[in-house]
């Protein structure tokens, strides 16, 4: 059996990775979503937040090299590319963001994401309505593509 400082050698010694949180904050964008007709053709303001748990390794960590984390301009590109596609449904959105990042990005464990439209067309004085989505890669939704 290991002691307490032969696992401390163990850990120097070994190409651990560690979980580390990646977000980007309050991403802008001028998109066409929405299940009125009116909304696809003339769009709006919408605000997005990302969070990806990721596995780090000690590529990134030792030596100050991107190839051992996710690089967070490529996940600002696909977030960008997918608010690009008009849909009805923010809730089909957040689902799209979320599997394509986890499809192109091997290090993340798992996505969180919440797209607000700015000022609703709902006849409310609204800062934003919301749909936030969690998924991880175990996640079934993830896996079957429901």
């Amino acid at each position: 059996m290991r002691n307490e400082k032969d696992a401390a050698w163990l850990f120097l010694l070994s190409p651990f990775s560690f979980p580390m949180k990646i977000s980007l904050s309050t991403l802008d964008f001028y998109a066409f979503h929405g299940v009125l007709p009116q909304e696809r053709i003339v769009g709006g303001s919408y605000l997005v937040d990302v969070a990806l748990d990721v596995n780090v390794s000690a590529a990134a960590y030792n030596y100050d090299e991107l190839t051992g984390t996710v690089n967070y301009a490529a996940v600002y590109e696909a977030v960008k590319a997918e608010m690009q596609v008009p849909s009805k449904l923010l809730e089909h959105v957040v689902m799209r963001i979320a599997r394509r990042l986890l499809d192109e990005h091997a290090a993340v464990l798992q996505v969180q994401i919440r797209l607000t439209k700015v000022n609703p067309p709902m006849g409310a004085a609204c800062q934003g309505a919301s749909v936030e989505l969690i998924l991880n890669r175990m996640d079934e939704r993830f896996r079957n593509r429901v």
